[in-house]
């Protein structure tokens, strides 16, 4: 602890019988503020997987037949405009359809944590200090009276007696 004296406290009075000295001391006051430690930063990002299946398709096929004509065929066919004659095939066509389905919801809370931390800090305590010749020192008192003799003021500020 480091020993400071500063006399700007310090008031005599004007005919100099009474000097009034000021005693003062720091003390810690301890809070807290809070500060942007980092940040949380939450994305989407798609995934692409292929996804493969074996679905039957049908398609219809003409299949020529000849045959030798019948008695009871007439013989008549329908001919297009053209001369030819049209059967309709069918084929099945694969409709494929991707839909957006919800699987999950996440959830992001943030919580505080409270934890004890030591604080130390060096604080300034101001002491008084008295010195007197050894031919007045039975003639200098405190409040609660009595001498002092040389006399100085301990860490918490109370007079110490010494001989």
């Amino acid at each position: 602890m480091s020993t400071d004296r500063s006399d700007d406290t310090t008031h005599l009075s004007p005919d100099g019988d009474v000097t009034d000295l000021i005693r003062q001391e720091e003390a810690l006051t301890v809070g807290t503020s809070s500060q942007e430690a980092g940040r949380l930063g939450v994305r989407k990002v798609v995934d692409h997987e292929l996804a493969a299946t074996v679905v039957p398709v049908g398609t219809e096929h003409a299949d020529v037949e000849r045959r030798p004509v019948a008695e009871a065929d007439s013989g008549e066919v329908e001919v297009l405009p053209d001369g030819s004659i049209s059967i309709p095939v069918f084929q099945e066509e694969l409709v494929i359809e991707t839909r957006l389905v919800v699987r999950e919801r996440v959830i992001v809370r943030k919580h505080t944590v409270t934890e004890d931390r030591l604080v130390e800090a060096d604080l300034r305590r101001e002491r008084v200090e008295v010195e007197a010749d050894s031919e007045i020192a039975d003639r200098v008192t405190h409040e609660e009276g009595g001498s002092w003799g040389s006399v100085t003021g301990d860490e918490a500020g109370a007079p110490a007696r010494t001989p």
